[in-house]
C-alpha cells in the first residue's frame, strides 16, 4: 500500500449522517411494528364476541397478566407470520450498520494513531460487508 490520505473530520462528518439515518430507520421500524400490532388488534377475530376470549381460571401472582387470552384472528396470524418471516433481515441489516460504523471509527483511529496495517485490517473488514443483502431486505427477488 503507497499511502492513504483520509481525512477523519470528513469520515466523522459521514458517520454523523449515516447514524441520522440508522436513527430514522430505527423510528421507521419502530413505527411499522406499532401499526401492525394495531391493524392486528383492529383485525378482530372469526368469532362470535364472548367466543373471542379463552377464560382461564385461577390465582394470578401480583402485577401478571390475567390468564384470559384474546382469540388471535387470521389477519392477526398472517401479520405476525409476515414479520417473523423478515425478522432476521431486519437484525442483519441493523447489525450491518452498526459493524460498517464501528469498522469506520476503528480504521479511522488506527490511521490516526500511524498503525496503518490495523488501518487496512479494518477497512478490508468493511468492505467484506456484503451491500447486495442491504439493498433487497425483504428476501424477495
Amino acid at each position: 500500500m503507497v499511502g492513504w490520505d483520509i481525512k477523519p473530520q470528513g469520515v466523522q462528518g459521514q458517520l454523523k449522517v449515516t447514524g441520522t439515518h440508522a436513527g430514522e430507520l430505527e423510528k421507521a421500524l419502530t413505527a411499522l411494528m406499532k401499526a401492525m400490532s394495531e391493524a392486528a388488534q383492529a383485525a378482530g377475530t372469526a368469532v362470535p364476541g364472548p367466543q373471542a376470549a379463552t377464560p382461564l381460571q385461577g390465582p394470578v401472582a401480583p402485577g401478571q397478566a390475567p390468564l384470559s387470552q384474546k382469540a388471535m384472528g387470521p389477519v392477526a396470524a398472517a401479520l405476525g407470520e409476515y414479520l417473523e418471516a423478515r425478522r432476521k433481515s431486519l437484525e442483519s441489516m441493523a447489525e450491518r450498520i452498526e459493524a460498517a460504523i464501528l469498522g469506520a471509527v476503528e480504521a479511522t483511529n488506527a490511521y490516526c494513531a500511524g498503525d496503518l496495517e490495523t488501518a487496512e485490517r479494518a477497512q478490508n473488514a468493511a468492505k467484506s460487508v456484503r451491500l447486495d443483502l442491504l439493498k433487497n431486505p425483504g428476501g424477495h427477488k
